[in-house]
């Protein structure tokens, strides 16, 4: 090498170093920049583009950062521009599964504001408590991990509304919009275009109700809500009370307004059992009605909810409902709600204001919801008392057990005159007999497991022979006609409802000579000759004469084969 080259070489050297220096500089400050861009700010990079991406193809962080940037005024629309339901919500795509296909995917669902200690984005659960992830999510990207829960955000207010990008690309819109509309859709397919009343039984009217009701007993009011597209325009008047057409007694019944409506108070107690609205007044406090006008058509009513029930009653008696408390406890598992003293709002799903009812006593099965029976409420009955027998006692099965008799006695009209002379022969036919009064004031408990014991219960027509509803299946009502043409009210009141509950039924109607009538009028007297003549003068002559002014001297010859057959009833 030549002397002048040396040098040469060296400061050639040292150039190449300087520059190989400047060289690292300039990239480790690149890299350094660049880690620093990536981990604090990971879409810096997309930013790059100027917004140019198309929003429907950039990241779901990318519209949540452009959501909660941008004026609260500020809208961000897909590439479609399609806007649907709450303004502030965007829309995806349509629906691309096939039409009608409808399940829990479709519940609606909104993003939150991303979370600002981990840069990810929050899913707010349904109301089932379920959720939906997005696109990010279950490519595992973007977070702290596939599968891992969220916890909710609060500050409802401030949360800006995006929609989540999903494998399905169905539309989501706002969650209350779609709650409401659901709301409106469910009271509207519920009821459908059924009316809210229906007025054409002859016995009672009754209105039922699906969907968003409200009771307001300070008003008398019962509301069905109307969806905001319905034209229903419905308005009733009823009396929950089953004596259609008796205005005596709808005189003491409260009227209730039924009605559709757009606007209605606000609940203020939410139930989410059903609800029946009735009636105690009318003429509650004799037995009979008791059971034809209350009994008989609530079992009807309410015995499909299995005790999941709230009972609303208007014009209450108090006495009556401790009367029967074990009844009502066993048709609904909650204390009844006086209505006339209550100020709640109350909001149910079903509603229905008055009692199903029939002819007297009696359950059409035709009719009836589920196809109840008296032979269902006859059942229902010995339950509610927890009444021993089913069946009676064949003849015989027990040689040392005689059948027995239970002879209804009555103290002040139509009363037994020779009851003595009655009981001596029962006994010769081989009856245990045993004598006893129903009446208002009676243990209705205590009576019931009386009635339960014997095979054939016996009485003149009167209110006493309701507790036939006691009585176990095969035995035998006996009822003795007062004179005056009474056949025909006689077997509607208990000989038609004892053989629908499954019970033998045997009418014997008494001839002049076992009235006490032929002490107050001579032999002679019309009321003797043609009694239905009398019928004409209506119900109350009909009752003071024939039934509060008549007592009865049974013919024991005359009556003994019917005893005989009751006794009959009881062979195998």
């Amino acid at each position: 090498m030549k002397s002048g080259e040396r040098p040469k070489l060296v400061r050639g050297l040292r150039q190449e170093s300087r520059r190989f220096r400047l060289l690292v500089i300039v990239v480790g400050f690149f890299l350094v920049s660049l880690t620093f861009v990536v981990i604090s700010k990971p879409d810096a990079i997309l930013f790059s583009l100027n917004g140019k991406l198309p929003v429907d193809q950039a990241p779901t962080s990318i519209l949540i950062q452009q959501k909660v940037n941008s004026p609260p005024a500020t809208t961000v629309k897909t590439s479609t521009d399609a806007l649907r339901g709450d303004p502030r919500v965007v829309d995806d795509e349509a629906d691309p599964r096939p039409q009608g296909f409808k399940g829990e995917e479709e519940e609606s669902r909104v993003l939150s504001e991303p979370d600002p200690t981990s840069g990810m984005t929050e899913l707010t659960p349904n109301k089932d408590g379920s959720g939906r992830k997005s696109d990010e999510d279950k490519l595992g990207g973007g977070g702290d991990g596939e599968g891992k829960r969220r916890e909710e955000r609060g500050h409802e207010a401030d949360k800006h509304k995006v929609t989540l990008p999903t494998v399905s690309n169905y539309t989501i819109h706002d969650t209350e919009d779609t709650e409401t509309a659901k709301k409106d859709d469910t009271s509207y397919d519920q009821q459908g275009s059924k009316p809210l009343c229906d007025f054409s039984n002859f016995r009672a009217n009754v209105c039922e109700m699906r969907g968003d009701v409200r009771v307001h007993p300070n008003a008398t009011e019962i509301m069905f809500m109307e969806p905001g597209h319905s034209q229903r325009d419905e308005l009733w008047k009823i009396k929950p009370y089953p004596r259609k057409g008796d205005e005596f007694c709808l005189s003491h019944i409260t009227e209730l307004t039924v009605k559709s409506s757009k606007v209605a108070p606000e609940c203020t107690k939410y139930h989410d059992m059903p609800a029946v609205i009735f009636s105690l007044t009318g003429y509650t406090g004799n037995l009979f009605h008791d059971f034809t006008d209350v009994m008989v058509p609530l079992f009807t009513t309410a015995s499909e909810f299995n005790g999941e029930v709230q009972f609303l009653i208007t014009d209450m008696a108090l006495w009556w409902t401790i009367k029967y408390h074990t009844v009502l406890q066993k048709l609904s598992k909650y204390p009844v709600i006086d209505f006339s003293k209550d100020d709640q709002v109350h909001c149910f799903k079903h509603v229905i204001v008055g009692l199903h009812a029939y002819m007297e006593f009696t359950i059409d099965s035709s009719k009836a919801p589920h196809n109840y029976s008296m032979v269902d409420f006859n059942r229902f009955m010995r339950g509610a008392y927890s009444l021993g027998r089913d069946t009676v006692t064949v003849l015989g099965e027990y040689p040392k057990v005689k059948p027995r008799l239970l002879i209804i006695k009555r103290h002040r009209t139509r009363m037994f005159l020779n009851l003595d002379e009655i009981v001596a022969m029962a006994e010769e036919l081989g009856f245990e007999v045993v004598i006893d009064e129903a009446n208002v004031s009676s243990d209705i408990s205590k009576f019931a497991r009386l009635v339960n014991t014997v095979d054939v219960m016996m009485g003149v027509h009167g209110a006493g022979l309701t507790n036939c509803v006691f009585l176990p299946q095969n035995a035998t009502l006996i009822q003795i006609v007062p004179w005056g043409g009474l056949e025909w009210v006689s077997r509607t009141d208990f000989g038609n409802p004892a053989e629908l509950m499954g019970l033998h039924y045997k009418q014997y109607s008494i001839g002049v000579d076992e009235s006490s009538l032929t002490e107050q009028y001579p032999r002679d007297h019309e009321i003797f000759k043609n009694p239905i003549a009398f019928h004409k003068n209506g119900f109350d002559f009909i009752r003071q004469t024939f039934m509060d002014k008549q007592n009865v001297k049974l013919d024991c010859k005359r009556f003994r084969p019917i005893l005989l057959e009751a006794l009959d009833n009881l062979n195998p």
